[in-house]
């Protein structure tokens, strides 16, 4: 049986769907999820044992037996835990089939075959009853449902469900509680993620302002949370308006409810500012006294920061007000958290919320179509003032009075930054009707809708009447698009040129003229970790697990660089970086593949955990703009990488320890080939004695 999947497509810039073997969402799922990231979690691991072995002693006081239902089970692990700390029977509920035939098998290799039974279904389809999956109600219930906005995953109805049907009115539950935490922040950086900031322009004569229009500073922008390694950014980067404050708790031993809900906390502001994003976490108890806590606090709300765990599957949350909201220091305000029975989402209020008015319910969504065109990254880099400054000066020394401008990038700026520095006429291609439209209105609202042409149509598809018949002399592109996952898909922009060549004057200028793929390799303080073989977990053989994950990485696309915002996972050099490909935008196409071969010295002592990969763009002869490594590394290699930007990781298969002083030298070699008819760039690093 085959399976349809979507994929960008670098040659036509879409997402198009391609027929693929049965098994690649399988290995899709197995290799980009976080199991080794959970199982290498030890504050996690340690706190649910804790809270286990405290359940079942708890039970078991009581004169009962300990009958554990472990719902979102995995490999097992919490329910082998149960059993080793004295449970009687564990009944554990997998949804995911190659979990759960992995499981069986982890318990197996493991010696709980009999005290645990592993159930493939949904915990809401598990049947209670003498010809049920569980013969009577569970009496302690383990679960880890939780994602980095807590209930992201479902957790409320399936709790709902878990009490209503498989569990006793008064079970354990480990955890026993979650509370969510808020903090009210001001922050220009985080703002720029959500909100087009007016953009300058230093021209001829003089400056120039590009001007949001109202309904994109009116709407509440995109709903969903935006999750993030929040211990990454700078405390310089915000200004503290509140205290953290417990919004609401959940009580996991109880009842629990998925309807929607607000939760109200009046507070007094530590400082007057405009108030505009809230900073989320939450922790769970793993027992009803709260003796035993896992907390996602950020490092400046933990009581020992030194002991401050990294994980990736649960990070802290950035919440936008739908609008900013002026506070004054020591006036109190209220802030609201409402949720539903899958979204969180914040508004700031004058008074106590009332729980009962349904206009508070209702979550915020995007009205004004940009942020369905940009991602919260984008926003920032278009807000980028010194990145504008960067393209208005490479424009301008490639600019003549006469120049006719085609711009080919997804919603972008570029074209209004060439009206205003001189070009005679600008026309720009928006390939979507939601960037055809949001491009209209930020035209109108600059007064540009009569000096700038929108034309709404693929860029292949360009006819000469679509540009009045004139041909182009200057052809720009950032490049982006919207549809590009990693750095070079951007190359679309190659295509494009190549399409368009027809319309192009003799001598046109192509801005970018080139592009390059650069790489260095790198050692993780902590990324290696969701690529690292767990073997031995708490005392338990999960080794089942490590060689299902490397079975899916081997699969043919999962064996491929993997997109990261490196921004929020400190690396060091171990390499110089190096020019691998040379693109050159100013020549069509090549029909031919382009290949590279060659060795990376390593010059740091380190581990090789593996290659990052970016692209740098020559706008013109003087002028760069990388989306990788934005300065040298410093004297110890640590790395500064573009915030806007994804980086290409290629995980290496073996990791080399360099130790101090240097050994005999070492060096990882590497293959990288660009594809012209499919667009794709295939490559292999390996260590260099390793690489036929």
């Amino acid at each position: 049986m085959k399976v349809f999947c979507g994929r960008a497509n670098p040659t036509t810039g879409s997402l198009e769907w391609l027929e693929e073997d049965e098994h690649y969402d399988y290995h899709q799922e197995i290799a980009r999820s976080s199991y080794a990231d959970m199982l290498h979690d030890k504050d996690r691991n340690i706190k649910y044992y804790q809270g286990i072995r405290a359940a079942v002693s708890r039970v078991k006081d009581r004169g009962q037996k300990a009958l554990v239902l472990d719902i979102g089970t995995g490999t097992g692990l919490l329910s082998m835990m149960a059993v080793t700390a004295g449970a009687d029977f564990c009944y554990a509920i997998e949804v995911f089939k190659p979990m759960a035939e992995a499981a069986v098998k982890i318990v197996e290799r493991n010696g709980f075959s009999d005290k645990i039974k592993v159930i493939n279904k949904h915990s809401t389809e598990v049947t209670v009853g003498p010809d049920g999956d569980l013969p009577c109600r569970a009496n302690i219930l383990i679960t880890e449902l939780f994602d980095t906005e807590l209930i992201g995953e479902g957790a409320l109805p399936s709790y709902e469900h878990a009490h209503k049907h498989l569990v006793q009115e008064d079970c354990e539950a480990v955890p026993h509680r979650a509370t969510v935490y808020a903090q009210l922040v001001e922050s220009r950086r985080m703002w720029s993620w959500n909100k087009l900031f007016p953009v300058r322009v230093r021209t001829n004569l003089g400056e120039q302002v590009i001007v949001p229009p109202s309904e994109l500073e009116r709407c509440p922008g995109a709903p969903s949370v935006c999750d993030i390694q929040l211990n990454q950014v700078s405390p310089a980067d915000f200004t503290v308006l509140s205290d953290v404050l417990p919004m609401f708790s959940v009580d996991f031993s109880k009842q629990v409810s998925s309807s929607a809900a607000c939760h109200s906390r009046q507070f007094v502001p530590l400082a007057s500012g405009q108030a505009q994003v809230v900073l989320s976490w939450w922790d769970i108890e793993m027992d009803p006294e709260g003796k035993i806590k896992c907390t996602m606090a950020p490092f400046w709300a933990q009581t020992d920061p030194q002991e401050l765990q990294w994980r990736d599957h649960w990070m802290q949350c950035v919440y936008f007000l739908p609008q900013e909201d002026p506070v004054v220091q020591g006036s109190p305000r209220c802030l609201v958290a409402h949720h539903d029975d899958y979204c969180v989402w914040y508004s700031l209020q004058r008074t106590s919320a009332d729980e009962n008015d349904s206009a508070y319910q209702v979550r915020p969504v995007c009205d004004c179509q940009a942020h369905l065109l940009w991602n919260r990254p984008r926003f920032g880099e278009i807000n980028d003032q010194d990145r504008t400054d960067h393209y208005a000066q490479a424009l301008r020394t490639v600019l003549l009075p006469g120049s006719i401008c085609l711009c080919v990038s997804d919603g972008s700026l570029l074209s209004m930054l060439a009206h205003h520095l001189g070009a005679e006429q600008v026309f720009t291609v928006e390939s979507s009707v939601a960037s055809y439209r949001l491009m209209k209105r930020i035209f109108k609202v600059n007064h540009l809708e009569d000096k700038i042409s929108v034309i709404n149509k693929r860029p292949e598809l360009l006819t000469a009447a679509d540009l009045e018949g004139k041909k182009v002399s200057l052809l720009l592109g950032e490049p982006f698009f919207t549809t590009s996952l990693l750095p070079w898909h951007n190359l679309y922009f190659w295509y494009v040129r190549t399409s368009v060549d027809q319309h192009l004057a003799p001598g046109a200028v192509v801005m970018p003229q080139a592009a390059s793929l650069h790489a260095v390799i790198v050692e993780f303080r902590d990324l290696w970790r969701i690529r690292s073989p767990c073997g031995d977990c708490e005392g338990f053989d999960v080794h089942i697990m490590d060689d299902m994950i490397k079975h899916s990485l081997d699969f043919r696309e999962s064996r491929e660089a993997e997109p990261h915002p490196l921004w929020e996972y400190p690396c060091r050099s171990l390499s110089k970086p190096q020019e691998i490909l040379t693109f050159d935008f100013q020549q069509p196409i090549p029909q031919q593949p382009m290949q590279s071969k060659g060795t990376m010295e390593l010059t740091r002592p380190g581990k090789s955990h593996g290659a990052v990969l970016w692209m740098e763009y020559q706008l013109t002869p003087d002028s760069t703009i990388s989306t990788g490594l934005m300065n040298p590394a410093e004297d110890k290699g640590d790395c500064c990488w573009n915030p806007h930007c994804k980086q290409a990781v290629y995980f290496l298969s073996t990791t080399l320890d360099l130790r101090v002083p240097l050994d005999d030298p070492q060096s990882v070699s590497y293959v990288v080939e660009f594809h012209p008819l499919t667009g794709d760039i295939t490559m292999e690093f390996r260590l260099a004695d390793t690489l036929s």
